[in-house]
């Protein structure tokens, strides 16, 4: 018996919806990565990027349980002297919703240039509509 392994040319790309609303970061973050990576298919080879490509709606309605929302901390370094910013959830979201699901996501994939490639195919989008309908997305419920 001889190991399979995948090639990226023969890799079957579609397009999941993923609805964000009322539901929780990381179990959205979870699913979406999964997706990303391929790990949902027969075919999954860790060195290889195998996964789909996943729209987020409603990016900004997604919850944090607990009291994550003004106690968790989003640490950044510009590097310049004294330049370390902190922002909390809230402020995130006030800035920009989709930043949450992306850091989330983001930290759920591989950290290389694999991770590079798996983390261009998330489109992360405010609001119910996304310009993507041209690639008859499916819906991807979360149990």
């Amino acid at each position: 018996m001889k190991t399979f392994s995948a090639k990226a040319q023969d890799v079957e790309r579609k397009w999941y919806v993923i609805d964000a609303q009322d539901k929780v970061l990381g179990q959205v973050a979870v699913e979406a990565a999964n997706l990303l990576r391929g790990k949902n298919k027969t075919i999954f080879t860790p060195h290889v990027d195998t996964g789909d490509f996943v729209i987020i709606t409603n990016a900004e309605k997604v919850v944090l349980t607990g009291n994550k929302e003004d106690e968790k901390i989003y640490t950044r370094y510009t590097g310049y002297v004294g330049n370390q910013k902190v922002e909390t959830p809230k402020q995130v979201r006030a800035r920009r919703p989709e930043l949450l699901l992306e850091r989330a996501v983001r930290g759920m994939v591989p950290h290389n240039k694999l991770g590079d490639a798996i983390f261009k195919k998330l489109k992360v989008v405010v609001g119910a509509e996304h310009s993507h309908e041209a690639q008859q997305p499916e819906v991807y419920e979360i149990k």
